[in-house]
């Protein structure tokens, strides 16, 4: 493998986010505070708590969810459709570079981004919140996973854009909606059954329940299936991947 391609394509995505960097470090803490002003403190006066547990802190692993999800599929969608747009993608695919080596530093640089969102959040929900993590190991698993597997559904999108607004049509019509829907803020069990059964169908729940369980102990969904969601999911869109670029498929065009 060659690193030294794998460490230029990563630096040079790192440079892009460390240029904007003090606005990459307020926008989420200012989205963190908005949100929980609005659901901590407008929804969290009539619902004290979920399970057990105080509505503040409920919200929180949702809250990491849905940043980090869009935050790594914008940094990998953009950092890939960039060098199509611009034409320097003919470049890269002349080098002497394979696609596996394109693929982690461009994925890899978008989810260094998404977990630096993820534990500034995490930061920030500290001072509102008691948070008391009973399986880090597993929150860093799942935290890392999801990264990864959304930076790398991410380029799949960025391959497959042709303009700027294709970037963001999967992103804001499919994959916010899945997160709000998907337990981010409420639990499953507060549902009626028909929309419990029709949300289980949804496979952001079972991410973000995983989730909520590394940090709570308590989970919508049996933690196995949750594992192999993620890992089913980052499979994927590894096999898609490796299509593309076996097939060329909006790339030589």
């Amino acid at each position: 493998m060659n690193l030294t391609a794998i460490k230029a394509i990563y630096v040079f995505e790192m440079s892009r986010f460390f240029r904007t960097l003090l606005q990459s470090f307020i926008s989420p803490v200012i989205s963190t505070v908005l949100y929980f002003v609005v659901f901590g403190a407008a929804i969290g006066s009539r619902i004290d708590q979920v399970d057990g547990i105080d509505y503040g802190a409920f919200i929180v692993p949702g809250l990491i969810m849905l940043s980090v999800m869009t935050q790594a599929i914008a940094a990998a969608s953009f950092g890939i459709y960039f060098p199509k747009f611009i034409g320097t993608i003919f470049e890269l695919l002349s080098a002497p570079v394979n696609f596996l080596e394109i693929v982690v530093g461009y994925v890899g640089a978008a989810a260094t981004k998404a977990l630096f969102i993820g534990v500034v959040i995490l930061g920030t929900a500290g001072f509102f919140v008691d948070l008391h993590i009973q399986h880090p190991v597993a929150m860093v698993a799942f935290l890392l996973l999801t990264c990864i597997s959304f930076s790398l559904f991410g380029f799949i999108i960025g391959i497959w854009a042709r303009n700027f607004e294709q970037l963001q049509l999967v992103p804001l019509l499919i994959v916010t909606p899945l997160v709000f829907l998907g337990g981010s803020f409420y639990s499953i069990s507060m549902l009626p059954p028909i929309w419990q059964t029709i949300s289980f169908l949804n496979p952001v729940v079972y991410l973000i329940s995983g989730f909520r369980w590394s940090f709570f102990g308590q989970a919508d969904v049996p933690i196995g299936l949750s594992l192999l969601a993620i890992a089913g999911f980052t499979a994927l869109c590894l096999a898609v991947v490796w299509w593309i670029f076996r097939t060329g498929w909006r790339l030589r065009t």
